[in-house]
């Protein structure tokens, strides 16, 4: 079985690195784990398997709820996620309602629970987003095709013990 998701894994991952499959996945199978998660308590998502979490941020503008999925790696219990947007020209939605604010929902296999998320700048930012890249090298062709921009990384931390969410 785990051969088989490594497979199809590596399969999503060469087909995203296309500016059309970039496209695909950042607008048809993010929504679709925007529902599929949920309902499979993390263990199913078309992003890569178990290294998926959907985000629950609070719009910006809006102030309501927000949900996107994206790609994640561990660093110890950080998680650490890259606002790609498929290479596109402008940062996408989830990051800049990260900005105003910082306190997130995160739902992964094997967890539901409240973070705290930071910019990485500097050199963090860049070991932490060529880590990215080489677990998912579809991230190497988004900054490409970026036009300009620098991806930004985000760490996700946990939430000291006892701190409720506004």
């Amino acid at each position: 079985m785990a051969g088989i998701r490594d497979a199809l894994s590596r399969l999503g991952v060469a087909a995203s690195s296309s500016r059309l499959g970039g496209v695909f996945y950042h607008v048809v199978c993010r929504r679709i784990d925007r529902v599929l998660i949920p309902l499979s308590r993390g263990r199913l998502a078309l992003g890569p398997p178990g290294q998926t979490v959907l985000l629950t941020t609070t719009g910006a503008r809006s102030g309501r709820p927000r949900n996107a999925a994206v790609a994640f790696l561990w660093r110890g219990d950080e998680m650490i996620v890259v606002a790609s947007k498929g290479g596109a020209p402008r940062h996408t939605g989830w990051y800049h309602n990260l900005r105003a604010n910082q306190r997130v929902r995160a739902r992964y296999r094997g967890g539901d629970e409240e973070r705290f998320a930071r910019e990485a700048r500097g050199a963090e930012r860049d070991e932490l987003f060529e880590t990215m890249a080489q677990a998912f090298s579809n991230f190497r062709a988004y900054q490409r095709r970026a036009s300009g921009r620098r991806i930004p990384v985000m760490v996700l931390s946990r939430l000291p013990a006892g701190e409720a969410r506004d």
